[in-house]
Order: C-alpha cells, then structure tokens, then sequence
C-alpha cells in the first residue's frame, strides 16, 4: 500500500496563481541576483539589451509550449512533446537534457543560498558551510515536494509574492539616486558581446516554461497555463531590466563587474535604506534561491517521472507515492542537486546550461512545427500560437544565431551530453519500445503513402478526454443537479425559447434576453430530432467554463414547426466553446439514452420531475454496466 501505479493520476492542484508563481519563481534567482555582475563585465551598460534580446527570444518557445502544453498537458513538458513529435530516440536526449539543465539551474540557486548567507552571518564564510547550508535546503524542499504539489505550490505562491513586493521596493527607492553618467559608455566592448552575452544569460529565461512539467497537475491547463506563463514572462522581464538598470545607475562600475551580489551591492548604495539595503536584498536573493530550488525539484523530478512511464528510464521513476506524488523521482533528483552542489564547481557550467536550454527550446520549436504540420486529428491545443510559423522560424534562427555565438567549448559539452542520450537510449531503452510518433505522419503525408497506423492519435484522443472531464462520473453529476422543467399545457416555440432562456440564464449568470434571442435565432440549425416525440436541442454560447444541461417533458407536447409532430421529451445542451470535447460526448451519450425500448412511454408517464430524472440515471447506469 506504499505505493500506487501512475495510471491513478497526479492530482489537479495548481490553479493560475500557482502557475505564475512557479513560473516567476524559477526565473528570479541567478539571473538576477548573481550574473549580471558578470555579465556587466562581458557587456558593460548594454546588457540591458542583452537581457531583452534573450527575453525576445524565448517568446517563441514560451508560444509553442504553450499550445503544446494545451494539447497535451502531460507530467514530463518538454520530453513528452518532443517525444510524441520526433521520437522515443529524441525524446531520451531532450527528457535527459531537460531533466539535466533543470537539476543544474535548482542547484546553482541552492549554492547562491550559502553565497548570499554570507552577508547575514560572517560565520558562514567557510565554502563547505556555504555548501552545507545548501544541501540542507534541498533535503528541506524535496520533503515538501514528497508531500505534494499543493503545499509546494503554496511555499511558491508565498516565496513569490514576497520577493515580488522586495524587488518593487528595490527599483523605487534606488530610482531616485541612479546617477545617468553610468550609461555614457554604453557598448565598451562592441554590439557582438551583446549577442554573445544574452547567449550567456539566457538561462535566466529558461525557467519561465518549466511549469509545463507539471501541466498535468494544473487546473484548466487550457486556460491557466498560456496565462500564468505569458503573465509571467511580462512581468519578471520587466523587473528584469529596471532592477539591472537602477544596479548600474547607483553602483561604481569596476564594483559592479566583480560582484557576486551585484543587487546587494545596490542596495547599500540607497541612501534612504540607512546601511541595511544590503541585508534586505539578501533577503530577497535568498527568497529568490529558495523559490527557484522549490519550483526546480518540482519540475526537474516530473521528467525521469516521464521517462520512466514510456520505458526510457526504469519503472521505479514512474510510481506514484500514495500522496500522488513521484518518490523516488524526486528523490533521484534531489541526490543528483546534492552530488553537484558538493563537488562540482558551478560557476564554469553556466553556459554550458544555457546552452541547453536554447536546444531544448529549439526541440520544442521543431516540435510545434511537426504536430501542426502533421494534420493529425485529435491534437486540439485550447491556445494556438499566434502569426504561426513567422514566430517559431525567427525564434529558430535567432537561438541557432546565440548557439554559435557562445562559444567552441560549451558546444563540444553539450555534443558530449547528446551523445549520452543518444548512447542510453540504445543500449538501454531501444529493444523494450516501438512507438509510433507524429514525425513519420509528416513524412506520410509528404509522401502521400500510408505507413502508420492510429497509435498516437488515439494517445491524443485519451488525453484530450483527461484534459476536458470527459468523465461517465461529471456526465452523472451534471444528471443529478440539473434543471428539470415538467410543461403541462402545449407550448409555442416563442414561449418554449423564453422559459429556458430563463432558467439557463440563472444557472450560467449570463443576461436572459441576450440568451432568449441567440436560441430563437438559432433553433433552426440546432435541433436534432432523433424520432418522433424525442429531440435534443444543443447550442454553442460565448464565455468560458459553462455547461449545462436541461430536462424538459410535455405530455401533450412542444410544438417546433409545422412539419414535426409535437415533441414530448426534449433534452436541452448548452456549453462554451472551451467544453466541446465533453459536449460532444455529452450529445452522444444522451442520444443513446433517448434511444432506448420504450422510452418515449416511460418518459410521458413518468409522475413527476424527480422520476423523470431517474429514468435518465438507471438507463445511463444500465449502459455503463455493458
């Protein structure tokens, strides 16, 4: 009882806040608090530009997971998408370079704990008790993540918003002291180590888009991930570039390109924070480290989660505790941060993980483009990318440019990385799996010769139906507590239309005359009636996260028109668009209902409304029970 299989499912806790705090807390930690000293150093003044061109470029990729994200809201992000689209070969170097950059970036965030403890408490000037200081926050945030993704999606929420208000307060006071003859040599070092170094602080960016590691834990993925993503990107890009320009603004440059706490440093330079702005932002800093080390382990174990449910790494990666949250994974990864915290020399790996992630980011451009292109059915994204495929082509060009402008040797480490995977996936995981993918739909289609079957569109089709709520259970539910109107005199379909405009309007709070005429405007079209005495009127309506469902009997009938005898049981299906999928299913499975041997009889001579309900409900029961 230890353990349950992953096919009872992580648990949907993370609504819109806890996404943008994911998110925005994976963001703020290095990137801002430890590189742009350094990158102060390579770029002078401008890399103010640096950190808006590498924020430029990650909205192609932050776009097309976003849509990728919608379609398949799956634990694993950016290895199921690049796994379902290119294959289980790729699919095992993008999962372990995922998994890789993700563990590296919770691990560097840990290590800047004990950097910035330092301005706190002298004692902690001993670079083991740095490291320890981190080892221990680690154990600390893989107990929390062990106990589930709520809590940890609160810490977040609190982590953040915190951070958030500290780092507003930063730019305000230090605004009115930036001192403007710090920007007069602007570029010192030419335009080229601009480019060079947004190359460098990309990884600052690279957390934006790791909550889609855990779509499969978000409420109405559809809506709240493109949301929480795109508001976090705004928002954190923003505070970016004000808090590095007010660090330039008030702090000698030759301090500045030296500093480990660049932002501390600023701090101290505020006159109106009487010596202690220092302090407050290592508060802030440690805050930041803390949320990125949180949202790390959170994200970082659901890839070898992944891996591990399609055979790519072994099954132990893929259990569930009975908390619903992936032990060992988690475990796994968090000992993988602490080998790297103590023995491993961070700094000189930094491009290397940014490096990393631009391929990764790369992968899920391509990834995008070959399910689009595809044209396989059940991929049904809730967000589209827009101005699709100018985005992800300049997106594709400008990280392929940042690739080659940062160097031989992060290169050949990544190459050396890529030849792992590639090396795992052989010897480890090719003779266990054969899985079909959406790339050799392309080619079928380019080819224009049949050469797969419906392996993956059916896989698509399952998750949509996880996706949506395409449950029997929220069909029963919706029986139970819908409206169920007894007519007893005939009714014209202008008295009909106002009656459920009525009662609908109360049940969706949307304006009753609005809905009164879009059902008269559209009755025509809507109608289906499957035989005499028995019809289903389906409408689609404006909004979001609306759906009912309305039973309606006439003994002595409704009349539609003058061509279709009176209609006795009429069974009304309102939903926005967002619910298709489950209204559809919905459509179906009343028509199979209505259909059933005496029916119609059972319905008219039914005594009163909860009857009539409960004769939906016992033929609904006797289906599921074939």
């Amino acid at each position: 009882m230890g353990e349950r299989e992953e096919t009872k499912g992580l648990r949907k806790e993370l609504g819109l806040l806890g996404i943008f705090c994911i998110a925005s807390g994976a963001m703020i930690s290095s990137g801002l608090f430890v590189l742009p000293g350094l990158a102060f150093k390579y770029a002078g003044p401008a890399v103010l530009i640096s950190y808006a061109i590498a924020s430029v470029l990650v909205l192609p990729a932050l776009l097309s997971k976003a849509e990728l994200s919608t379609a398949m809201p799956k634990a694993g992000g950016t290895y199921f998408f690049i796994d379902r689209s290119m294959g289980p070969m790729m699919g095992t170097i993008g999962g372990f370079a995922a998994w890789f950059s993700l563990a590296f970036k919770s691990a560097f965030a840990l290590v800047g704990i004990g950097v910035f403890a330092i301005l706190l408490n002298p004692f902690f000037d001993d670079i083991w008790i740095k490291k320890l200081v981190a080892v221990f926050f680690c154990i600390l945030f893989t107990i929390i993540n062990i106990r589930g993704v709520k809590h940890t999606g609160k810490t977040q929420i609190f982590l953040v918003i915190s951070l958030l208000a500290l780092l507003v307060f930063y730019i305000v006071s230090g605004f009115l002291f930036v001192q403007f003859s710090h920007f007069s040599d602007f570029a010192p070092y030419g335009f080229g180590s601009v480019f060079s170094t947004a190359g460098l602080i990309f990884i600052s960016f690279g957390g934006l888009t790791k909550v889609c590691s855990v779509a499969e834990e978000c409420k109405k993925p559809g809506r709240n991930i493109p949301l929480g993503m795109l508001f976090s990107w705004g928002i954190i890009s923003i505070l970016y570039i004000l808090v590095i320009f007010v660090t330039i603004g008030i702090v000698d440059p030759s301090q500045l390109q030296t500093s480990l706490t660049p932002i501390s440093l600023g701090a101290d330079n505020i006159p109106i924070l009487w010596g202690i702005g220092g302090v407050i932002m290592a508060i802030a800093a440690i805050l930041a480290f803390i949320s990125t080390a949180n949202a790390g382990i959170l994200a970082a174990s659901r890839d070898p989660m992944a891996m591990g449910k399609d055979q790519l790494l072994p099954h132990s990666f893929a259990k569930l505790s009975n908390r619903g949250t992936p032990t060992f994974s988690i475990l796994f990864t968090s000992c993988f941060m602490i080998f790297v915290i103590l023995f491993l020399d961070l700094e000189s790996l930094v491009k290397t993980a940014s490096l990393l992630k631009i391929l990764l980011f790369l992968f899920v451009i391509f990834s995008l483009i070959i399910m689009r292109e595809s044209k396989i059915r059940h991929y049904r994204p809730k967000f589209k990318s827009p101005f699709y495929p100018w985005v992800q082509l300049a997106g594709a060009i400008g990280l392929i440019f940042l690739i080659f402008e940062m160097g031989l040797v992060p290169m050949l480490i990544v190459g050396v990385f890529i030849l792992f995977g590639f090396l795992w996936y052989w010897f480890f995981a090719r003779d266990k799996i054969w899985r079909e993918y959406t790339f050799l739909h392309l080619i079928e289609r380019v080819m224009g010769k049949k050469s797969t079957g419906y392996m993956v569109d059916e896989e698509l089709r399952e998750i949509l139906i996880e996706r949506d709520d395409i449950t029997e259970k929220r069909f029963e539910h919706l029986i139970k507590k819908c409206e169920v109107i007894d007519i007893y005199k005939y009714q014209l379909p202008d008295k009909f239309a106002r009656l459920i405009a009525h009662k609908l309007a109360e049940r969706l709070d949307i304006d009753e005359d609005k809905l009164y005429k879009f059902l008269r405007r559209r009755e025509r079209d809507s109608n289906i009636v499957l035989h005499p005495g028995i019809a289903i009127i389906s409408h689609i309506i404006k909004g979001r996260d609306k759906f009912e469902i309305i039973l309606v009997r006439s003994k002595k009938g409704i009349i539609i028109s003058d061509d279709v005898d009176p209609i006795h049981a009429f069974f009304m299906i309102v939903a926005t668009p967002d619910q298709q999928s489950f209204y559809l299913h919905s459509l179906m499975w009343i028509a199979q209902i209505a259909e059933e041997t005496d029916f119609e009889k059972e319905w008219i001579d039914a005594e009163n409304s909860d009857e009539l309900r409960d004769i939906i409900l016992t033929s609904w029961k006797k289906r599921r029970a074939y």
